[in-house]
């Protein structure tokens, strides 16, 4: 097969313990999954899970260790950050029960939902889409996956960001409106799931505004930290 030019490289995350990588085909993302940040976003209560999606090559990723880039994104005056465990798909499916959607996990991850928050909030006052509020450039930091036999009670796991220094999110997955298992059973309700989707699952309250400079260390419990620095605008 040829092409009229050279098809982008595909987007992959490194796994913890093996040499191969895990290829990444969409990002699917839970909205207001947190009951504390629905309150702080201006709504209440256990609503239906939506979703929303980021292309694959928003991914910013960052090895073990390391401290990844990001660049300070265009258009926006108020960038704020987001964690999230995210949930890495090793087996496909279709109207997958929650009783069985740990058959269908590979591993997890930590991740950061960046958002323009200026740009979603007047996209959502005109009732227009807000993919250019979330799904813009480098906009979904994410560490590397631990395979999901090394992850322990993620279910449980404590889940924080700081931001140089000093915590600005801090909660529990427990606290998951629509916990993991859920989750892919509504997913996969509407979508079907296949190897390579990763699920940002959504992320708890105490979102806030980033600058040029600042330094992002995000953790999830068994799941080792993913640290981000935010670069001048490009």
């Amino acid at each position: 097969m040829s092409f009229v030019f050279s098809p982008a490289p595909v987007a992959s995350v490194p796994v913890l313990g093996q040499a191969e990588r895990y290829p990444v085909r969409r990002i699917y993302c839970v909205g207001r999954n947190y009951e504390e940040h629905a309150k702080e976003m201006g709504f209440t209560g256990r609503e239906p899970p939506f979703f929303f999606l980021k292309p694959a090559d928003a991914l910013v990723v960052v090895n073990e260790g390391e401290t990844g880039a990001m660049p300070y994104p265009s258009l926006t005056q108020n960038f704020h950050h987001e964690i999230e465990l995210v949930v890495a798909i090793g087996t496909g499916g279709r109207n997958i029960k929650a009783a069985d959607a740990e058959k269908h996990i590979f591993g997890y991850a930590v991740g950061l939902d960046m958002t323009r928050r200026d740009l979603q909030n007047d996209m959502k006052k005109q009732g227009r889409p807000w993919c250019i509020g979330k799904a813009f450039d480098h906009s979904a930091p994410i560490g590397p996956i631990t395979p999901k036999a090394k992850a322990g009670n993620v279910n449980e796991a404590e889940i924080d960001l700081l931001v140089n220094g000093a915590v600005r999110q801090k909660s529990s997955v427990a606290k998951l409106i629509w916990n993991v298992a859920e989750t892919i059973e509504h997913l996969s309700a509407a979508w079907e799931l296949q190897p390579g989707d990763l699920i940002y699952t959504g992320t708890p309250e105490g979102v806030a505004a980033v600058v040029a400079g600042d330094t992002l260390v995000g953790r999830v419990a068994g799941l080792g930290t993913l640290t981000v620095k935010v670069d001048p605008a490009k």
